[in-house]
């Protein structure tokens, strides 16, 4: 990587590994840079795929996971089949009472969550212990109205974390923003994630991400009010059905609200690269998102001017060099680096999965923050 700037902080060795992932035919890229885009995160975070032995819940469109996990696949393949490669299927989630223990009691009614190991069919997996309301959802609940979204969309990345407690999925829709088509012509392709959580700790939900292509950042924002319709939606629930007819409408509901939200996205990202901003600009918005501490303590000093002198590489780097002087650009320099060189929370690198696919919610707020911040001393 050469960096066009004097004196750049030294990059983090994982940074080389994402080379493949831009060396790509870009005119193909619709089919393999979002699953490039996880599977390099998940490289950088050392993987969290679930995995037994040489096998992995994953199954990803063209481009194999982090060490050649899971299975790749060539051809656009249908929902059973995604779920067949990825490991997904047949897990029969189910409840086993917990028992009470002697000499204690209690008021309510426990179950683990437990499943068919997908490897060894012979073995069960507890994957969490609920209450009394907590109704099991079979991998294949989650993924089924994919059949009726697959003329609009293709799968393009499956597999399970945290030892098959989380499960996700995206497809690529059909649809391309290009921003400034006659001049430096910057690429959105547009992916819906799906995701949920076996052990209750998460909702089932969709979420809309779109993805610069130069550079894979994850623009998964909200999006503020437009009139009486209020704002437009970026993640929304999945309601359960059983019959054919509401798994259509479903998908119909779930295209139409990705639709909605990228025509407004279309909108903010078109005014964001038509306006012009100035180094003093770029740098009142750091400082004001990564104020500068008051106090050297336990180096904080360091640390800030590391994140800062980073942050203005990154401005003026490869991916971001032809939109650097744009607001554009500005917000996607501080997303690049959220997706590309955040520490994981406590230690946890499945945050780091999480937010590389673009469903960790604590990410996606700092993001939000972020964007906000430039459309305020930027653009208002």
């Amino acid at each position: 990587m050469i960096w066009d700037v004097i004196g750049p902080p030294a990059l983090p060795n994982c940074y080389l590994t994402m080379s493949k992932c831009f060396t790509m035919d870009l005119q193909n890229v619709g089919g393999s840079l979002y699953n490039c885009l996880i599977n390099q995160k998940v490289g950088i975070m050392a993987h969290m795929l679930e995995t037994n032995g040489d096998q992995a819940s994953f199954a990803s469109f063209r481009e194999p996971a982090w060490h050649q996990l899971g299975t790749v696949f060539n051809e656009e393949v249908s929902t059973a089949k995604m779920l067949e490669l990825a490991h997904l299927d047949n897990w029969n989630v189910r409840l086993e009472d917990v028992a009470i223990p002697d000499g204690f009691s209690s008021d309510r009614n426990y179950s683990f969550v437990t499943r068919t190991n997908p490897f060894d069919r012979s073995t069960n997996d507890v994957l969490g212990v609920v209450g009394e309301r907590y109704v099991p959802l079979q991998n294949e609940q989650l993924f089924d109205f994919g059949d009726a979204m697959l003329d609009g969309g293709r799968w393009e990345t499956a597999g399970s974390i945290k030892n098959g407690r989380q499960v996700f999925g995206s497809l690529a829709l059909d649809r391309e923003t290009v921003l400034d088509p006659n001049g430096v012509s910057d690429k959105v392709n547009t992916y819906l994630l799906v995701n949920t959580s076996h052990d209750g700790s998460i909702a089932i939900q969709a979420s809309i991400t779109p993805v610069r292509v130069v550079c894979a950042n994850t623009l998964n924002l909200a999006l503020g009010n437009r009139g009486r319709g209020g704002s437009v939606k970026q993640s929304f629930k999945i309601r359960h059905t059983a019959t054919a007819t509401g798994k259509v409408q479903q998908a119909r509901e779930a295209l139409g609200l990705a639709h909605k939200y990228m025509d407004e996205f279309d909108k903010m990202a078109q005014a964001m690269i038509e306006t012009e901003v100035t180094k003093a600009q770029f740098d009142k918005v750091v400082e004001t998102l990564y104020p500068k501490p008051e106090k050297d303590s336990k180096g904080s000093m360091k640390k800030w001017d590391t994140k800062i002198d980073l942050l203005n590489a990154i401005y003026v780097g490869d991916y971001n060099n032809t939109i650097s002087g744009t607001a554009w650009g500005v917000a996607n320099a501080l997303t690049e680096r959220l997706d590309w060189y955040r520490t994981a929370r406590g230690g946890s690198n499945e945050s780091v999965l999480a937010s590389a696919s673009g469903f960790d919610p604590v990410t996606t707020a700092e993001k939000n923050k972020a964007f906000a911040i430039v459309k305020e001393l930027i653009m208002a």
